[in-house]
């Protein structure tokens, strides 16, 4: 999953990235509002994370500028500014969740986690694919009960396609949603990865449909 932090202040900037990436997200970072828009127009995204007290552009015309040029993805607003006044406003302008500086990161990411969730229609933490789980706060895989071990790139194109169980995926859209603004996206390591996956989890977990991309489907009975 790809995160974007729109975020001024430098310490908690960088320790916003190395948590979400800690957490496996590939993490992109604008440090005012003028940079954050035209990542967020320009950019695929799961998520937003996006501070509204921004230089060049507040956060609320951010916002609110994407969300006129039809962009859905979920918008998690930061403030320091504590009023219902403020949280009312960062709402209707087209905001999914709320959370007021200070706060505990381990909050944040479970909002996040939630809003990612939502957006893709699953309700519960643990998705599902006949025998294979993903625990998406813990970070776990199991197969029959039995913990699997990926590496973190696995685990993030895993975690995509159980997202979006049933829909056929692209490579560019696994690309663009497992890797930050920097990877090299002539990368042929989307294949690697999906190999890498069917000898953990079995040949059939991961369904390639020619031409089109991945699929990840519940097996039939």
């Amino acid at each position: 999953m790809r995160v974007l932090i729109v975020e001024d202040e430098p310490n908690l900037s960088r320790q916003l990235r190395a948590t979400l990436e800690g957490a496996g997200y590939a993490v992109d970072h604008a440090a005012n509002g003028e940079d954050g828009h035209y990542l967020g127009s320009t950019e695929t995204y799961d998520a937003i994370i996006l501070d509204l007290g921004l230089p060049e552009i507040d956060g609320l015309t951010v916002l609110d500028r994407w969300r006129k040029e039809g962009i859905k993805v979920p918008v998690l607003v930061l403030t320091a500014r504590d009023s219902w006044s403020d949280k009312v406003a960062g709402l209707d302008a087209g905001a999914d969740d709320y959370l007021a500086k200070p706060f505990q990161t381990e909050e944040l990411i479970a909002r996040l986690r939630a809003l990612i969730r939502r957006a893709s229609g699953n309700a519960s933490s643990e998705l599902t694919a006949g025998p294979v789980r993903l625990d998406t706060r813990s970070g776990k895989v199991t197969l029959d009960g039995e913990p699997v071990k990926l590496t973190a790139q696995e685990y993030k194109l895993l975690s995509y396609l159980m997202h979006h169980k049933g829909k056929v995926v692209s490579r560019t859209e696994l690309i663009e949603h497992i890797y930050d603004q920097d990877f090299d996206r002539d990368s042929n390591t989307i294949e690697v990865f999906v190999t890498r996956i069917r000898k953990k989890l079995g040949p059939d977990v991961i369904t390639t449909i020619r031409g089109l991309g991945y699929s990840l489907e519940e097996p039939r009975a």
